[in-house]
């Protein structure tokens, strides 16, 4: 097929094949690639001038780990209790304080596959959280710890999550996806629960309109066909979503990160290029044609190759990310506050605008900083 034909398809949002999908990312001229994402872009968001933004901070629920992620340096295993540890109430507190402070309204609550927490620890976190703080929302867990909890708890994923939301979760992050191929997750995360156990946790939250996230992070083992093959398993995951219910409500990509890790041990070191990120951003908006939102992850690319994904197809920044300890622990060290990512936003040529989860406008009073 010619490439006008395709970019034509695109520019329509349709459904694309496999075949073109794989073309976009091997043989499209990228300043076209780009000039047509950015076009598709304008079209799908309200206000084509402005780029969102938010304000949350990350607390890890626990270190503790069974899933053997090598790209990880932040996990501990279950027999190292010197490093172990359950982040308490009492220090949860002066987090959220530190947050609402900032402007912020959610906890973005992650933890790990620990062999001895169950469906009712996670119940009494939830519900404490929410009674003491009603006003903050829980963006909770992950695909592979929805799924491992429902293993532990002798519980369905669905029983699982039922009683999740009942508790006050309020949505589900796209955590542990990493690329959705067996072949490369079998070798970066030999213990984590699979494509389909991944799949399922989120056709589940679909189906009870439970609003989700979908993220990719590549650039270490997988093939370039891989990463088109994940855009396809999300976006046709997407298109199972029941109508008017959320479903992905963003797609976030992020490059692999290696100071430290076991893959870097390995010889599989972080080889990162501006020019990829534009076109896996690029790719993302014209293959992911039900998905609206497409995040850029400054955190692991910085500043200046986020702001060239604003015009290449991402129309959000993410999260000042007030706390993260996982990706850093890996090398990632860019940052920014309320103001330096709204300044970015600006200088990129947009106008910045704070959003909730959903994507809904927040009015942004400037915090203590």
């Amino acid at each position: 097929m010619r490439a006008e034909e395709i970019f034509a398809r695109a520019r329509a949002r349709a459904t694309l094949t496999a075949e073109e999908a794989y073309w976009l990312w091997e043989e499209a001229p990228l300043e076209k690639l780009a000039q047509v994402a950015d076009e598709v872009r304008r079209e799908v968001v309200p206000d084509a001038g402005v780029v969102t933004w938010q304000i949350d901070r990350n607390v890890n629920i626990t270190n503790v780990c069974i899933s053997g992620c090598k790209f990880c340096n932040f996990h501990c295993k279950p027999h190292q209790v010197e490093r172990e540890f359950i982040t308490s109430m009492e220090e949860y507190r002066p987090k959220i304080e530190r947050m609402l402070e900032l402007g912020g309204d959610q906890l973005l609550l992650q933890g790990g596959l620990h062999p001895r927490l169950g469906v009712e620890f996670y119940e009494d976190l939830f519900r404490q959280l929410k009674s003491e703080y009603p006003q903050v929302r829980l963006h909770a867990l992950g695909a592979p710890e929805v799924a491992h909890i429902a293993k532990v708890s002798s519980l369905s994923v669905r029983e699982t999550l039922e009683r999740l939301v009942a508790a006050g979760l309020d949505s589900l992050p796209g955590a542990g996806a990493e690329i959705l191929v067996d072949r490369v997750r079998k070798y970066i995360s030999p213990a984590k629960p699979g494509v389909r156990e991944w799949i399922d946790v989120m056709h589940q939250a679909h189906e009870m309109n439970l609003p989700t996230s979908a993220t990719m992070m590549y650039g270490h083992v997988e093939t370039a066909r891989e990463r088109v093959d994940h855009l396809l398993a999300v976006r046709d995951l997407q298109a199972r979503c029941p109508e008017g219910n959320w479903g992905f409500v963003a797609f976030i990509p992020w490059i692999f990160r290696s100071e430290g890790t076991l893959l870097e041990a390995e010889g599989i070191v972080t080889h990162f290029s501006p020019l990829e990120y534009i076109r896996m951003i690029a790719v993302s908006r014209l293959v992911l044609n039900n998905i609206d939102n497409i995040q850029a992850s400054w955190l692991t690319v910085g500043k200046r190759t986020a702001q060239l994904a604003l015009h290449s197809g991402a129309n959000d920044m993410g999260s000042i990310m007030i706390e993260e300890n996982v990706v850093s622990s890996a090398g990632a060290h860019n940052s920014f506050d309320a103001e330096g990512i709204q300044n970015a936003i600006r200088e990129a040529g947009f106008r910045p605008q704070l959003r909730d989860q959903l994507y809904r406008k927040r009015e942004y009073c400037q915090g203590k900083e």
